[in-house]
């Protein structure tokens, strides 16, 4: 969805403030220093509410504007300037929005991204398509060290690059570290082994797949199996993800059906681990699952697997944090599509 740049200053304005109507949005711009007519935003705010970017409540002059669910999933934020503000300062959300995942397009990715998706799935095919068990076997291995090692590393796990390497290829825990590092890092290796094992289990999100890849992430770190039954908080975040077990469960069942309505992998793969991450279902483990369940979502449709290698964590953290707070999907979606083309070009695995 194209958004112009006065639409963007709208859309910050009212993210900012709430509800407002046309002559407070209005005021509010010439106080930006924008030396615009009051017609000229109402305009803008008919073409914007027509497009879905925002919803209008009252009537007369009593009209008020407010962000869209659709709106929030394509407003561009620059997540590392939002999260520099303290979690309790920020204009973003605290609980979880309901109306979101039913504000989810059929496609999720504009022409421009697709096109930068399927080139970087050609030149995957490619290269895959006559190598050798030897070299499958040997990017195979490299791939599980390096999507063990990033993912965990995203959850603060402080093993390095070769102590994953040691952990994976002999069984050797690197010393002065927790054995629930070790463990931690092994359970990625044995989820994507289960993933590779059974793909036609994973063509699309279940909640039986979820729990069962979860189960296997948490394998052996005091975790409780199964949809949490109790309130769990986001470090460095006000959002409060829900707490109510009949909740969770449904927003799990719209999710799942949600992505089964999406047109291509990349999209399922995507709201995946966006979805997953927000709704938090489980007591721990909740990003591990979903970037695993993403991969499982992308290998099951014959797609290049992520291993997140050359991803920031802290950039990370933070598209997720905009998520979490201000519903939008654009600082994650750039990631995705940088560490797809990224995992096209660097590893040949089938």
């Amino acid at each position: 969805m194209e958004i112009s740049q006065r639409q963007l200053k709208i859309l910050l304005i009212i993210l900012k403030n709430g509800a407002l109507s046309s002559s407070a949005i209005h005021a509010k711009i010439i106080e930006e220093g924008d030396k615009i007519s009051l017609i000229t935003i109402k305009r803008a705010l008919s073409a914007m509410a027509a497009s879905g970017l925002l919803v209008v409540s009252g009537s007369g002059p009593s009209i008020s504007y407010e962000v869209s669910a659709r709106g929030r999933l394509f407003t561009p934020i620059d997540a590392e300037e939002y999260c520099i503000v303290e979690p309790d300062k920020r204009f973003g959300l605290s609980r979880y929005n309901v109306e979101l995942f039913q504000a989810v397009p059929a496609d999720i990715f504009e022409e421009s991204e697709s096109k930068v998706l399927n080139a970087a799935t050609a030149e995957y095919k490619k290269r895959t398509k006559n190598i050798s068990a030897v070299v499958q076997k040997k990017e195979l291995e490299r791939l599980v060290i390096e999507l063990a090692w990033k993912s965990s590393k995203i959850e603060g796990n402080t093993y390095t690059l070769l102590d994953t390497e040691r952990l994976i290829f002999k069984n050797q825990e690197a010393a002065g570290h927790d054995k629930k590092e070790a463990r931690m890092i092994l359970n990625h290796k044995e989820a994507f082994t289960f993933i590779r094992q059974n793909l036609s289990f994973f063509c699309n999100l279940t909640r039986a797949n979820l729990e069962k890849l979860h189960a296997v992430l948490v394998k052996d770190l005091s975790v409780d199996l199964g949809l949490r039954k109790k309130p769990v908080g986001v470090v460095g975040s006000k959002y409060q993800p829900l707490d109510n077990g009949y909740q969770i469960e449904e927003a799990v069942k719209e999710l799942s059906k949600i992505i089964s309505t999406q047109n291509t992998p990349y999209a399922k793969a995507l709201l995946a681990l966006v979805g997953i991450s927000y709704i938090q279902p489980f007591e721990d483990g909740n990003k591990r699952t979903a970037r695993l369940m993403a991969n499982a979502l992308l290998i099951s449709h014959g797609l290049a697997p992520l291993s997140y290698r050359s991803v920031d964590e802290n950039e990370y953290r933070e598209a997720m944090l905009v998520f979490y707070e201000i519903n939008s999907l654009l600082p994650l979606k750039r990631i995705f599509i940088g560490q797809y083309e990224f995992a096209a070009t660097n590893y040949a695995v089938k």
